[in-house]
């Protein structure tokens, strides 16, 4: 899709926890996190990217894999980019998420969840170049797939507008 310019308009996609988005136009990729963590991938040769909405850290068992778990989530964002064309050596990763509110569990799976992200990157020695996680507040992440432009709001509370279809004011 095209404006008025011949430039491209930017689709919206939202990214629910278990889901990873690959982009083959240009698109807008928004999600909410509290202890979940996000993994964007970059090919900056391309200019093309992706990115995944995890759970939980780990799941060893193949018959219950699904992308809601990082070590799945990752290395199937990875694949799905370098099935689309990408190299690893063009691919930058950010990293998002992995809050904990001890008044909410005294396990702290965002900690956890973070800690497979960077090591499923770093095992395909894909460079981190930027991560905004931990902490106590949710976060509202909004990616451009065209330009690589990542923004984060931090949020003490998770408002009903945060989530898509955004019926509220946004």
């Amino acid at each position: 899709m095209a404006n008025g310019n011949n430039s491209p308009v930017a689709e919206n996609y939202f990214l629910k926890p278990g889901f990873l988005y690959v982009a083959d136009e240009p698109t807008v990729i928004s999600t909410v996190v509290g202890s979940c963590v996000v993994v964007s991938l970059y090919d900056n040769r391309r200019l093309v990217s992706g990115a995944n909405h995890f759970q939980f850290p780990f799941i060893g068992d193949k018959h219950q894999a699904t992308a809601r778990y990082g070590n799945v989530a990752v290395s199937a964002l990875i694949e799905m980019m370098l099935n689309n064309g990408s190299k690893l050596k063009h691919m930058e990763a950010q990293i998002f998420g992995g809050a904990h509110n001890a008044d909410i569990s005294s396990q702290n799976v965002g900690r956890e969840n973070v800690g497979m992200a960077r090591k499923m990157v770093t095992r395909k020695k894909i460079p981190i170049v930027s991560e905004d996680v931990g902490g106590r507040k949710g976060r509202k992440v909004v990616i451009d797939t065209n330009t690589n432009q990542i923004v984060v709001f931090k949020v003490e509370k998770l408002r009903v507008e945060d989530w898509y279809p955004y019926e509220n004011a946004r």
